[in-house]
């Protein structure tokens, strides 16, 4: 997975303060189906194990909606069929494992999942579990994700 090539600028609140970061792009997936109604899939982070969204860096040579399909597959064994364009953006703090943090903008491509497979490259690392819309929304780790979740329920 590369790393994202030069940021953007944007402001952040921190606190009371603003403050300038350097803004850096992601990718996401998010998972949905209808079983008798819409459900939201939300993966555990792997250290801190807060629940998100597959997501992850673009990939050289392919599209962001194919890397976010990509990052679905390899964190929570998802197969289906991902939008091309996203639904929405949310901004977060990532933290690096060396104490650096950077300000991330993800790009949301909803995937309707067809299946799960029985196995997948980070199963023993992350902890997946389908949630009603409004249970995904209060368990998302980000504010803005919830909020995320939330206009995507109710656009379906």
């Amino acid at each position: 997975m590369a790393k994202p090539g030069k940021p953007n600028k944007a402001k952040t609140k921190s606190g009371d303060a603003v403050e300038e970061k350097a803004l850096v792009r992601q990718v996401a997936a998010l998972p949905w189906r209808i079983t008798e109604r819409l459900e939201i899939m939300l993966v555990s982070s792997r250290q801190t194990r807060r629940w998100i969204i597959p997501k992850g860096w673009p990939m050289a040579g392919r599209s962001a909606s194919t890397a976010a399909a990509i990052e679905a597959l390899e964190e929570a064994g998802l197969l289906g069929a991902i939008d091309e364009a996203p639904f929405g953006q949310f901004t977060y703090a990532k933290k690096f494992s060396r104490g650096e943090s950077a300000l991330c903008e993800v790009d949301v491509f909803p995937l309707r999942v067809n299946r799960q497979r029985a196995d997948w490259p980070e199963k023993d690392q992350r902890e997946t579990r389908w949630f009603s819309p409004e249970e995904a929304a209060t368990c998302a780790s980000d504010p803005e994700l919830g909020a995320l979740i939330a206009r995507f329920a109710a656009a379906r």
